[in-house]
C-alpha cells in the first residue's frame, strides 16, 4: 500500500479518534462539574428508588446514561474516569431504565442510603405482603413514578386473579383502597377481568396527582391502562392527565366510592378473606389491594396556632391566594412548587421558610424558579428558619437567633407526611427501613 493510499485511510481514522476523545473528555468534564455542583448544594440524597453502580463490573459503555429518561432535562448519570456514576442523585426518580440497559449487570436498584433510611412495606414479586391476600402497589411500596405505579396496579391485579376462592356471591373478590395511578389501573384491570370489586378513595380521582400545583408536568413517558390501551402522550400536565382519567372513568362507567376512608382491615371469621371497614360500610372481600400514598397523615409543625383555619397541608389552587400574604413551609418539590406558583399570582406576598441551609430534596427546575423569583423580589426565602407561632393575622419565624414577625393571611405546610406505618402494622404487614438496600 503506497503512502498516498495509506494517508487516505489514516487521516479519516485519526480524525474520528480525535473527535471521539474530545467528545468523551467534554462529557466527562460536564459530569464532574454536575457531581461537584450536587455536592456543593447538598443534593446527594436520592428521594426514592435509585441505582447503585458496581465499579468493578462497569465497562463505561454509557448504556445507562443513554437509557435514563430524565437525562435530557438534567444530569442524572455520567461517566467519570471510565465508570458510570450517579452524578445528580436528587434528579433520579426511579425509572429503573438504567438497570435494564446495563449489559454487564453492574447496576442494582435500592431504596434509601446509609445516611437516610426509607420505610418500605415488605412485598413479594407478586406484590403480595406477608399477610396472604393483602397486596400493595404504587407509591406506598416506594414507586411514586406514575408510569411505574400504573404498571404495578395492573400487575398486582393479575396476581389477585390467581387466588383461589374468587367468585363467591357473599363477598367481593377484591377491595381496592385508593384511586391514584395504581388504584385506577387496578380498578380497570378488575373490571376487564369481570371481578366483583369495590374501589375506595378518601379524596378524589388521581390521589396525590390531584393535589399537584396547576400546570405541573407529571408524566414524561407513555403508559398503558387496562381496557383503554396506551395513553398516547409522552408529556402531560396534571390537568390534562386528570381530564383524560375522568373521561376514561365516564366511558367505562367505572364506579369509585369517593370521600370514603378505610378505618380498618380484619381477617374474616369464615376462612380466607377480610372485612374492610370504612367510614360508611363494611366490605367482605377475598383480597385487598392497598394503593394508598406514602404521605399518609400530613406532618404537622407542632407549634401554637397550628389549629387555625388558615393552615393547610397541601396546595389545591394557587389562584385562591391572590392578593394574600402567604407563608409556605418546607424544602421539597411540593413546597417550592407551591411557593413559586402562588408568587406568580397578582398581588401576593409569599415567604418560604425552610429549616435547612439548602433545598436538598428539590429538583433543579424548582430551585431555579425560586431563585429567579427571589432575585426579582417576588418571593422571600428564609433558609435555616423555623416557625415558632401562628397567629390570626401573622406568624412568628426564628432565624439565626432572631424572631421575625410576618404579616400573614395563610400558611401552607409542605413538610411531607407520616407513612401509615401504624395502620399497616395493625393489619399485620411488615415494614422495613431500607438503608441502601433493594
Amino acid at each position: 500500500m503506497g503512502p498516498l493510499l495509506l494517508s487516505l485511510y489514516l487521516v479519516p481514522v485519526l480524525g474520528i479518534l480525535a473527535w471521539y476523545f474530545r467528545s468523551r473528555t467534554r462529557r466527562e468534564l460536564a459530569s464532574i462539574k454536575a457531581a461537584e455542583e450536587a455536592i456543593a448544594a447538598s443534593m446527594t440524597e436520592p428521594p426514592s428508588l435509585h441505582p447503585v453502580i458496581d465499579p468493578t463490573r462497569c465497562i463505561g459503555c454509557r448504556s445507562c446514561v443513554a437509557a435514563c429518561p430524565e437525562q435530557y432535562a438534567h444530569p442524572v448519570l455520567g461517566i467519570i474516569r471510565g465508570k458510570a456514576r450517579l452524578i445528580g442523585p436528587s434528579n433520579c426518580i426511579g425509572h429503573g431504565a438504567c438497570q435494564r440497559a446495563c449489559p454487564v449487570d453492574a447496576i442494582r436498584l435500592v431504596f434509601g442510603t446509609e445516611r437516610r433510611g426509607i420505610d418500605i412495606p415488605v412485598v413479594s414479586p407478586t406484590f403480595e405482603t406477608n399477610v396472604p391476600g393483602i397486596f400493595i402497589a404504587g407509591e406506598l411500596g416506594g414507586m411514586g413514578l406514575i408510569r411505574n405505579a400504573i404498571e404495578q396496579g395492573r400487575q398486582a391485579m393479575d396476581s389477585v386473579m390467581k387466588l383461589d376462592g374468587l367468585g363467591a356471591r357473599d363477598r367481593y373478590d377484591v377491595v381496592i383502597v385508593g384511586a391514584g395511578p395504581a388504584g385506577f389501573a387496578a380498578s380497570l384491570a378488575a373490571m376487564k377481568a369481570g371481578l366483583r370489586f369495590a374501589t375506595i378513595e378518601q379524596d378524589s380521582l388521581g390521589g396525590t396527582v390531584a393535589h399537584f400545583p396547576r400546570g405541573k408536568l407529571v408524566m414524561t413517558r407513555p403508559a398503558e391502562l387496562p381496557i383503554v390501551g396506551k395513553m398516547k402522550f409522552t408529556e402531560t400536565t396534571k390537568e390534562k392527565l386528570l381530564e383524560f382519567w375522568h373521561g376514561v372513568e365516564a366511558r367505562t362507567r367505572l364506579k369509585i366510592n369517593y370521600n370514603e376512608r378505610v378505618t380498618g382491615i380484619e381477617r374474616s371469621a369464615k376462612g380466607k378473606g377480610f372485612n374492610v371497614r370504612t367510614t360508611r360500610a363494611v366490605y367482605p372481600a377475598r383480597a385487598v389491594l392497598l394503593t394508598i400514598g406514602r404521605r399518609g397523615t400530613p406532618r404537622q409543625l407542632g407549634v401554637p396556632g397550628e389549629e387555625l383555619g388558615k393552615v393547610v397541608y397541601r396546595l389545591i389552587d394557587p389562584e385562591q391566594y391572590r392578593g394574600m400574604k402567604v407563608l409556605v413551609v418546607g424544602g421539597g418539590d411540593s413546597a417550592l412548587e407551591a411557593a413559586h406558583s402562588i408568587a406568580e399570582q397578582p398581588g401576593t406576598k409569599v415567604s418560604l421558610s425552610y429549616r435547612s441551609p439548602s433545598f436538598s430534596r428539590a429538583k433543579p427546575k424548582n430551585r431555579q424558579k425560586v431563585d429567579e423569583l427571589a432575585a426579582a423580589g417576588r418571593l422571600q426565602v428564609l433558609m435555616n428558619s423555623n416557625v415558632l407561632e401562628i397567629r390570626p393575622e401573622s406568624v412568628l419565624i426564628e432565624q439565626g437567633g432572631r424572631k421575625i414577625p410576618l404579616a400573614n393571611d395563610a400558611v401552607i405546610v409542605c413538610a411531607g407526611g407520616i407513612l401509615p406505618t401504624g395502620f399497616l402494622k395493625e393489619v399485620g404487614i411488615t415494614v422495613e427501613t431500607k438503608y441502601g438496600t433493594a
